[in-house]
């Protein structure tokens, strides 16, 4: 078999000065996040598809609680239309509402800083849909790579018109609720260029409305499940962090790992075993590679008991506000419900200056 061909140089060339400049950008988001946090309004969140994991923990949630700490205005969003952009329905729906409102406030989402709230409460973000979509191609959303990558994880083969319109539906949550600053991973950078491009051909049409809003790239870990694939609510993989102790640390004796009993971290040649690692380093701060010399010829055995030890120490106050949180039932909900009035308030000035741009106040 042939070799494939390597990328054009053009073509990497471009994709690394993208990269280097979205970074440039990021970087100086960030600055402002220390030096003026409260100038900026970041938008957030999660579809409703399940509870919260280790990979959520470590890769979003902790980010939104440092940028909560350091004064900047959070807006969380809870994306319940958007759950049926690659399922058929939204069986369980109400159940995994208030599992992602006692996870965020387990770790520390406060709702005196940070405001969350559910899509299908705000009518008038669906409402910026319309001139948002005379805005822009078909052949635009179709050349789109995250929903290309979107509809092949799920495994859809005829992509919906909700799921080919996802990056203007997140658009409209972004700029409806004042959003200027969206944490994002380099692979999700496609979608908010839709929402800049947005900006730039509103404003030409009708005059500015708009903040276009900036990438906060997050450095945050790809964690593993216990299969060895990115840990994810629909694969049935994850350490949630509802997970009893006990439930833990059946996962993780679960865990993939390998034959070599030397424990060593090496993401690329030994991703299972170094996710394990990973894990533990997240959990108690210590280099991963400290982590494995100090496990050394222990094999995996000792690697997943250390593990285990590590996540629930790490998870045991989460899990203990959590227990508080779930056994209000859905006295829980009023965060969402407060957090409704005050989303809603804020897209309806939003469409209301929309409207004045356009004309059509009568």
């Amino acid at each position: 078999m042939p070799s494939p061909e390597p990328p054009h140089p053009e073509l990497s060339s471009t994709v690394e000065r993208s990269r280097l400049e979205a970074q440039r950008r990021s970087d100086l988001v960030a600055e402002r996040v220390r030096t003026e946090p409260a100038s900026l309004c970041v938008l957030t969140g999660d579809r409703p598809t399940g509870p919260l994991h280790l990979g959520h923990l470590f890769g979003s949630l902790g980010n939104r609680v440092r940028l909560q700490q350091a004064g900047v205005p959070t807006m969380i969003i809870i994306a319940d239309y958007q759950v049926i952009t690659d399922r058929a329905g939204t069986d369980r729906i109400a159940e995994h509402v208030r599992d992602i409102v006692c996870d965020q406030l387990a770790v520390g989402i406060d709702p005196a800083k940070s405001t969350m709230f559910t899509h299908s409460a705000i009518p008038e973000l669906n409402q910026l849909l319309l001139p948002f979509l005379s805005l822009i191609s078909i052949a635009e959303l179709q050349r789109n790579p995250t929903v290309k990558a979107e509809a092949a994880a799920a495994g859809i083969s005829a992509i919906s018109g909700l799921l080919l319109t996802y990056p203007v539906h997140q658009a409209a949550d972004i700029l409806g609720v004042g959003g200027t600053v969206v944490p994002v991973g380099l692979d999700q950078l496609p979608h908010l260029e839709v929402t800049r491009l947005l900006v730039r051909r509103f404003t030409e049409a009708y005059g500015p409305c708009f903040t276009a809003p900036e990438a906060l790239l997050s450095e945050a870990p790809v964690v593993l499940g216990i299969d060895g694939t990115k840990m994810s609510k629909s694969r049935g993989n994850a350490i949630e962090l509802r997970h009893t102790a006990d439930e833990t640390a059946a996962l993780i004796r679960r865990a993939r790992t390998d034959s070599d009993r030397r424990i060593t971290y090496d993401p690329q040649r030994r991703p299972e075993v170094s996710n394990l690692v990973l894990i533990t380093s997240l959990c108690t701060g210590e280099e991963p590679r400290a982590i494995a010399e100090r496990i050394g010829d222990g094999g995996a055995g000792a690697l997943k008991q250390l593990t285990i030890a590590a996540v629930n120490e790490h998870l045991a106050p989460i899990r203990a506000r959590r227990r508080e949180l779930a056994a209000v039932g859905d006295d829980v909900l009023q965060v969402v419900r407060d957090g409704n009035v005050v989303a809603r308030a804020r897209a309806t000035a939003t469409l209301d200056r929309v409207t004045e741009a356009m004309g059509m106040i009568y």
